[in-house]
């Protein structure tokens, strides 16, 4: 993090002498503690609530600006990535990587997992934008790692080989747990072209969260993660049943399906629906397909 350089074709922004840590910023709560702030009230926090920026994450490739919101005596830290700080992509059209972030975050609550933090799309100091709560990560935690052996060990899943020197190479790890197979189920129907470790938030409480979900919905295949631990394997009870809802939820004239439409174009959303169906007729996680980068660059 650093000082708040201008957001791409926005405005100077002020700057901030320490991000996160910004004097007077308050700490973002956790959604998912039984004191704080209920889902629906975070949403209309960050949907109705002054925005106000405090510097800006200088490494993304995007203009992610690091803000406070308030509203009504609450107030909480969160993210907000103007329109106007996209950069263009040869593969997605322009100025829709905001709408992509919040489409995500609703298939997300679709399928009760709760895996994406409450996210809107909403006007803001630099225009239209993504606003997202912000979450605080454990340092603590581990979910991706390298190892000399030759396959995982207990309670991790083999991603693939890693080089880590001229003529060194190691194991790629992921760890083998119940929330981050759920998201390689979400990736899967999102097609995700850009799960990066460093889009990984373990919660304090052991809970995860994804973020940075702009580059999803694409009609073509491009999943691109580094969650490859299960390729091939059959999907767990609980993913089989949460497709099953989804599918219904998907079903035109939906509050989904028509929340979705107001995202995405029509072709996008029909290719949702036919990657949840692929995935309930295959009953597995999917295997790279040969066909587009299997790994994100750079990966964390």
């Amino acid at each position: 993090m650093t000082d708040v350089p201008s957001p791409p074709t926005a405005p100077d922004a002020p700057t901030a002498p320490g991000v996160p840590d910004a004097p007077g910023l308050p700490h973002a709560p956790s959604v998912l503690d039984a004191t704080s702030t209920p889902s629906v009230a975070v949403v209309e926090l960050l949907a109705e609530g002054e925005l106000t920026v405090r510097g800006q994450v200088r490494e993304a490739s995007n203009a992610v600006l690091f803000c406070s919101v308030a509203l009504g005596g609450e107030e909480t830290a969160c993210v907000y990535k103007p329109v106007a700080g996209e950069r263009p992509l040869w593969d997605f059209p322009d100025g829709t990587l905001a709408q992509r972030e919040v489409a995500a975050y609703e298939v997300s609550e679709a399928t009760g997992w709760g895996l994406v933090p409450p996210t809107v799309l909403r006007d803001g100091p630099y225009g239209e934008g993504m606003v997202q709560l912000w979450i605080e990560a454990d340092p603590g935690a581990s979910l991706l790692a390298l190892t000399e052996a030759e396959e995982a060990e207990e309670g991790w899943k083999a991603v693939g080989p890693a080089q880590v020197g001229e003529d060194r190479t190691a194991l790629l790890v992921h760890a083998d747990s119940p929330d981050l197979r759920r998201l390689a189920v979400l990736d899967a129907v999102i097609n995700n072209g850009d799960r990066k470790g460093g889009h990984l938030l373990p919660a304090p409480d052991g809970r995860l969260y994804a973020i940075d979900h702009g580059v999803t919905f694409n009609v073509d295949d491009k999943l691109r993660t580094l969650l490859w631990g299960w390729a091939g394997e059959e999907l767990p009870a609980e993913a089989t049943a949460v497709l099953d809802r989804l599918d219904v939820s998907l079903a035109s004239g939906t509050p989904l399906a028509t929340r979705l439409a107001e995202l995405l174009t029509v072709a996008e959303v029909d290719a949702l629906r036919g990657r949840v169906a692929a995935l309930r007729a295959s009953g597995r996680h999917p295997e790279p397909s040969g066909q587009w980068p299997a790994i994100p660059w750079p990966p964390v």
